[in-house]
């Protein structure tokens, strides 16, 4: 049975990833109002957004190594409040540089919070001793859908953007204050013996330790199905709309089928991991979606690429949390550095993804660039073997041995929890 402050510390987890989510969708929702506020066009607000992401990436490399000095529950509500109380900041802004500098503050937080939250999502997976992750990542999503309904209902009142922003940023601030009681104070203690697997420790100083090449590995994955993911969220609707000659409201469907699939996916990802193991999840997952974007880019037919863009969403739906989770279970004294890195990199690939599509609209047709992140996804289906700790890719292990330990979490270092420890969680 999983006992009561478990159980509080998992739902603590899906607060903070829903939080996550709204914060950033409310933004997202007042992009329109804000860009005709300050007076900016679409070229220098997608500068803006740049300096959005390179807010998060600076985040996310200082959360990494702060939240395995101090612990998850130290920084997670800390980096809450402050990505909430940033929040803010976009709707006060009367100018470029005023924008500006509130979304590199924005996206600074927003990036502590992302890290430092999907740190202690591992440590709560290594206490279930099971796959949790990819659902953590499915209510980030719902966090998406709270902030449109949010976003819809205050310009139904004639609320202007920094009212809107500073009414959701106040209630973020309160529910990141006091969700923190739930979740767990300290990282679990290593085994009796255990040791971290061997070349992927690190020095035992208290300064940032140096990754190992399967952590950097594990994040030019990350990169590769990030953008990919990149890809969809701003050429989706665009696909439809310019290529296939959809409607406005048809187009939107693009995304809408890609979201949704994308959403099941991670609600499902995690029994499908606990079954066949993260490599599976990794192998066929990546592979499905780079079918479902081939589909995309050769369909002459509507419904053919809504079903394409379905089948894409659904088969990177459980990619990135296995990445996640593989880099943070790696070496449990370095999760959050570990994590930081492969979701710095990512998130890199999910910002460079659409721009690099753009630029190679300029030599092949839109559709065509698609196969790109095609090719990314079977390059990341053909490497999944890298989620499979190094001790059970080892020539000493049984296949069958092997086959078994990539099926659990890893929470030893033999990267699966013994069988009574399994029993005791179930």
């Amino acid at each position: 049975m999983v006992d009561r402050a478990l159980r509080a510390a998992r739902v603590a987890t899906f607060v903070y990833f829903v939080l996550n989510g709204t914060l950033l969708g409310v933004w997202v929702v007042q992009i329109p109002a804000i860009e005709t506020k300050v007076g900016i066009g679409h070229a220098v607000l997608g500068g803006l957004l740049v300096v959005l992401g390179a807010g998060a990436f600076a985040g996310m490399q200082l959360a990494g190594p702060l939240s395995d000095r101090f612990g998850p529950r130290a920084v997670v509500p800390a980096a809450g409040a402050l990505c909430a109380a940033a929040l803010v900041l976009p709707g006060l802004a009367h100018d470029t540089w005023t924008l500006g500098g509130a979304l590199l503050v924005l996206g600074f937080f927003n990036g502590c919070l992302d890290v430092s939250m999907n740190a202690h999502a591992v440590q709560v997976e290594k206490a279930y001793g099971r796959p949790v992750m990819s659902a953590f990542h499915a209510t980030f999503s719902v966090g998406g859908v709270l902030a449109a309904l949010l976003g819809a209902g205050a310009t139904g009142l004639g609320w202007s953007p920094a009212r809107t922003l500073t009414a959701v940023a106040v209630a973020g601030v309160l529910v990141a204050v006091v969700t923190a009681r739930g979740l767990l104070s300290a990282a679990p203690a290593p085994e009796a013996g255990g040791e971290p697997p061997a070349g992927e420790a690190g020095s035992k100083g208290t300064g940032r330790r140096a990754a190992p090449a399967r952590i950097w590995f594990l994040a030019a994955l990350a990169l590769m199905v990030m953008l990919s993911e990149g890809v969809a969220n701003d050429w989706s609707a665009l696909h439809l709309r310019t290529v296939l000659g959809a409607s406005e409201s048809s187009a939107a469907f693009a995304y809408g089928t890609y979201a949704a699939t994308m959403t099941l996916g991670r609600l499902l990802a995690d029994r499908f991991s606990a079954r066949f193991g993260s490599v599976a999840v990794l192998r066929y997952g990546s592979a499905l979606a780079a079918a479902g974007i081939g589909i995309v880019a050769v369909s002459p037919w509507i419904p053919l690429a809504l079903a394409g863009w379905a089948l894409f969403g659904l088969g990177l739906s459980g990619t990135v949390p296995q990445l996640f989770s593989a880099a943070g279970h790696a070496d449990p004294a370095a999760a959050g550095a570990n994590v930081s890195r492969v979701a710095g990199l990512g998130y890199l690939g999910m910002l460079a993804g659409p721009a690099l599509i753009g630029w190679m609209t300029h030599v092949v047709a839109l559709n065509h660039a698609f196969l790109l992140p095609a090719a990314l996804c079977l390059v990341a289906a053909f490497s999944a073997g890298a989620l499979r700790p190094r001790a059970d890719r080892s020539p000493a292990g049984s296949p069958r041995v092997r086959r078994r330990a990539s099926r659990c979490v890893p929470s030893d270092r033999h990267g699966c929890a013994p069988p009574t420890a399994r029993a005791a969680r179930s």
